[in-house]
């Protein structure tokens, strides 16, 4: 059992973005069809592949992501299909995958290993739930800064060479400022509710 904060993450090139946040317990299975919604709410379409834990893939979620065309990235339920030589190349490709998918994975891991071992995400101890999600969300919000300065240092190396490096530094410019006013409204909401 785990104490502290339930957080479900979705991480999209990678940018983190938090869809669930609590403190009561829940089971992550029955968060994943309200997190495949927000990815369509957000982008306008469903993602080609959810690769999650295992947890994620009950047979109630598999079923729903079959009706929106989405492909599961885990282990298929039951036992394993015999091989034979009829199906041997089928399964080879189907173990290919997984481990392709396991790979694809990696991010997300190391997404939640950046903030727990760089930005204790794994000690935060408030005393509200409000304090927690303001402080959760901008541990969220510098390691996407992060993310995007290394996008923004790459487009002005290829801008520079063909001369629209203006265009692109008020775009990213501007960008960040509403980033940054949305990590400070979060901050100062937290001051304003607290409560001695």
């Amino acid at each position: 059992m785990e104490f502290g904060s339930k957080i479900s993450v979705n991480l999209v090139d990678g940018i983190a973005m938090i869809d669930h946040l609590g403190r009561a317990a829940f089971n992550e299975g029955q968060d994943l069809q309200a997190q495949v919604e927000s990815y369509k709410s957000r982008y306008g379409c469903y993602p080609e592949v959810v690769l999650a834990d295992g947890i994620y893939g009950t047979r109630d979620n598999r079923n729903y992501q079959k009706e929106k065309g989405i492909r599961f990235g885990g282990k298929a339920l039951g036992r394993p299909r015999k091989q034979t030589e009829l199906n041997a190349e089928a399964i080879k490709k189907a173990k290919a995958q997984r481990r392709h998918d396991a790979l694809e994975r990696i991010p997300i891991e190391r997404k939640f290993g950046q903030g727990k071992n760089g930005y204790r995400l794994n000690s935060i101890r408030p005393r509200t739930m409000r304090t927690a999600e303001a402080w959760i969300r901008s541990i969220f919000l510098v390691m996407n800064l992060l993310i995007l300065s290394r996008i923004f240092y790459d487009l002005k190396r290829y801008t520079v060479k063909l001369g629209r490096w203006r265009f692109f530094q008020d775009q990213f410019l501007s960008l960040i400022l509403d980033l940054e006013l949305c990590g400070l409204e979060i901050i100062q909401s937290s001051r304003a509710r607290r409560t001695f």
